[in-house]
């Protein structure tokens, strides 16, 4: 039996990722209809937002859904709370010390699941008593590790010193990405920027266009002094690059960066002055297709190209 679907009682080992801005109940509910785990990314919402999305999910769908908790946010506190009193059984919690909350969580009977993007933190994420760890390589879209460790090594690195299952993300959007992944030894897959190209995604659908004529070399890793993060190459980003060339402070890219980048970027459409995050694979996403299109199309493809290695011999 796979691990994951064991753990989270699912179809697929597949996760879609807890993404701000894109990861609506709409999304989350499709994900978790199709067989795989659907994630509301509560770090765009409000409390009051994320408990409304929350009961909206568990009207679309009866399957186990989870919420994404970016750990930095200042209103934690309050959104475990919501988590709790709406009885979410699955969190997956980012950007953050895993011991925060992990036994407290797992008292209320919650699985925790922590993404890392290092062996140093799975190894601190295990520790800490989670059930699971999302490894995500530096090609993923959005915040990420400053080492830049490509998901190829990271996995394998990580899969020979920790004993709970493993996620792979990072650069994972098909088929064939999801069985190279399982043979370097995760037992499941976190995808992202394939279901932000989705109908389902709540990103605007300028942004989502966008996604669709990204190409290799379109994004780059920033802000590493603040919050590393993948970006598409568009004026915003030129301008963190110019003001790079004069070795700024701290303060000087926090002033550039401002409030509410990525919300204009993503949600309202500002292709200009918005933050854009998406990972490098959106180089080989073509269509804005329904998620159960999507799910679909990687089941096939995973079992083709799973079939055609069979035939492969030396």
């Amino acid at each position: 039996m796979n691990k994951i679907t064991h753990l989270f009682k699912i179809k697929y080992p597949i996760v879609q990722g807890g993404m701000i801005w894109n990861s609506g109940y709409k999304l989350a509910s499709a994900v978790s209809n199709a067989g795989g785990l659907g994630l509301i990314g509560a770090g765009s919402m409000y409390p009051d937002v994320l408990r409304a999305h929350i009961q909206k999910c568990k009207k679309a769908t009866s399957k186990p859904f989870g919420v994404n908790i970016p750990m930095l946010y200042p209103n934690v506190e309050e959104i475990i709370q919501i988590i709790i009193d709406e009885e979410v059984k699955i969190v997956f919690t980012s950007a953050g010390n895993p011991k925060t909350w992990t036994t407290y969580l797992k008292e209320k009977g919650i699985t925790v699941v922590h993404v890392v993007s290092s062996l140093k933190f799975a190894l601190k994420a295990q520790e800490a008593g989670v059930d699971a760890v999302v490894a995500e390589g530096f090609e993923a879209g959005g915040h990420n590790g400053r080492d830049e460790t490509t998901t190829l090594t990271l996995i394998p690195m990580v899969k020979e010193k920790i004993q709970i299952p493993l996620i792979a993300a990072g650069g994972i959007a098909t088929g064939r990405g999801m069985l190279a992944a399982i043979a370097l030894g995760a037992d499941g897959v976190q995808m992202g920027s394939r279901f932000a190209a989705s109908v389902e995604s709540s990103a605007h659908d300028d942004f989502k266009n966008i996604i669709l004529a990204t190409k290799e070399g379109d994004t780059q890793l920033t802000l590493k002094e603040l919050a590393p993060v993948r970006l598409i190459k568009n004026k915003f980003f030129n301008d963190v690059q110019a003001l790079y060339v004069t070795c700024p402070s701290k303060e000087e890219l926090e002033d550039l960066l401002g409030k509410r980048r990525a919300k204009r970027g993503m949600f309202e459409g500002d292709l200009v002055e918005g933050e854009l995050e998406i990972g490098q694979i959106a180089g080989i996403i073509h269509e804005i297709l329904t998620v159960e299109q999507i799910v679909n199309s990687v089941i096939t493809e995973f079992n083709f190209a799973k079939n055609e290695l069979q035939t492969i011999a030396f």
